[in-house]
């Protein structure tokens, strides 16, 4: 029985270390992306291949405009839901997740009627 329990315990090792390598090797790989976040920006992520993970820098001065994460439905009408997260530094890091992500200027009428927002795919 000590044999088999030393076995389990060797076996559970090899797993953790491998979900650690696994986990670094993704972070490792992340890529950092600058946008100057400003007026007509919608096509700034055409011809870029995005990965969850990898950040993307929104550059303005503090104080003119916001970013907003949004869902498809407050890109698509320009509008942020209750609770939604909004970052005004003028030097906001945001992490992408897998799938699509959404974001708009919340300041009023730079995203419907200047075209503030950029929608991201991740892989």
């Amino acid at each position: 029985m000590a044999q088999n329990n030393g076995a389990w315990c060797i076996s559970l090792l090899i797993l953790m270390f491998l979900c650690q390598a696994a986990f670094h090797a993704e972070t490792a790989a992340a890529a950092t992306y600058k946008i100057e976040w400003s007026f007509g920006v919608t096509d700034w992520p055409k011809g870029k291949h995005f990965k969850a993970g990898d950040v993307i820098v929104f550059h303005y001065p503090e104080g003119e405009h916001e970013v907003a994460v949004v869902d498809a439905n407050g890109y698509k009408t320009c509008t942020v839901p209750a609770g939604a997260k909004v970052y005004t530094s003028g030097n906001d890091r945001v992490t992408l997740q897998r799938g699509n992500n959404y974001f708009i200027c919340d300041i009023p009428q730079h995203c419907d009627q200047t075209g503030m927002k950029i929608a991201v795919t991740a892989a």
